[in-house]
């Protein structure tokens, strides 16, 4: 008897591993109030420090109660402590049935995400080349490993005022991701990391034709980056993910460059924060 899709070997170990990466197998530890001590103001990061360093000398933590719901968990609605992915299961299925689909097509080219905070949707990518023994297909792994930079207001006006590079909470160092592959077993030669500023290390970096093309660069400034070096290397029947189209900023860059290269395809909904089309898709009637 033909076995199901989603019962066959591959399928079980990659929704294993989407729910390992989302940590949405375990509840959500309590979080140490220090975790985002950097964003209050001067006088409650001096209480809340002088408060943890107390705490520290007699081995103790202070921690709160982390309330995240299955629902948020599964569109990737918070920050998550222990995840290894920020996205959410909804957008890892986008993910998975998008790979399987150029596989499927045979749509050339390897995989590449620009913005991997702690790398899990890379490495699940690596993940879905693994579990069908693609040997032919890398996964670039894209980052400046030390959070966004901050904006250029001069250059993106759009830009102006924005905050992401103030949280540290998204730097994650290459080092710790590098290990984050290497706790699942996935880190080896098709395993490519590209480390700096988007403007610096995309145009140089050597990639030839790519079939996944994931951006999470959250700016105007990052996403149009990405967008100018990549999106010509994106094969027919490839996929575009933009991670962050629900801000402002991110969609501006995203229309701007769709509308300034005649890109037509239909922007697809992933989730309330994410979409998607195919390159080379004609505009829908």
């Amino acid at each position: 008897m033909k076995k199901s899709m989603k019962t066959t070997p591959e399928h079980l170990y990659l929704d294993l591993l989407k729910k390992a990466l989302s940590f949405s197998l375990w509840p959500e530890p309590p979080l140490s109030i220090a975790t985002f001590n950097y964003a209050r103001s001067a006088w409650k990061r001096a209480v809340v420090a002088a408060a943890v360093r107390l705490a520290g000398a007699v081995g103790l933590e202070i921690v709160r109660p982390a309330r995240v719901t299955a629902a948020q968990r599964e569109e990737g609605a918070d920050w998550p402590s222990y995840a290894d992915t920020m996205i959410g299961l909804r957008r890892l299925d986008n993910l998975q049935d998008c790979i399987e689909s150029v596989l499927r097509d045979q749509v050339p080219g390897d995989l590449i995400e620009t913005g991997v905070w702690r790398g899990g949707a890379c490495i699940f990518m690596r993940g879905v080349l693994r579990a069908y023994g693609v040997g032919d297909r890398r996964v670039y792994v894209a980052d400046s490993f030390q959070g966004l930079p901050a904006p250029d207001a001069e250059k993106y006006p759009h830009d102006a005022g924005d905050i992401h590079h103030l949280h540290r909470f998204l730097a994650v160092s290459e080092e710790q991701v590098r290990k984050n592959f290497e706790r699942y077993g996935l880190l080896d030669d098709q395993v490519v990391f590209l480390k700096g500023w988007f403007r610096d290390t995309l145009p140089n970096a050597g990639i030839g034709a790519l079939s996944i093309l994931r951006l999470d660069g959250d700016m105007y400034e990052s996403t149009m980056d990405a967008l100018n070096a990549l999106y010509p290397k994106l094969s027919p029947g490839g996929y575009c993910i933009i991670d962050d189209y629900v801000l402002p900023n991110c969609r501006k860059a995203v229309d701007d460059y769709r509308a300034a290269h005649g890109i037509v395809a239909a922007v697809r909904a992933i989730d309330p924060t994410s979409s998607y089309w195919r390159n080379g898709e004609a505009s829908p009637r």
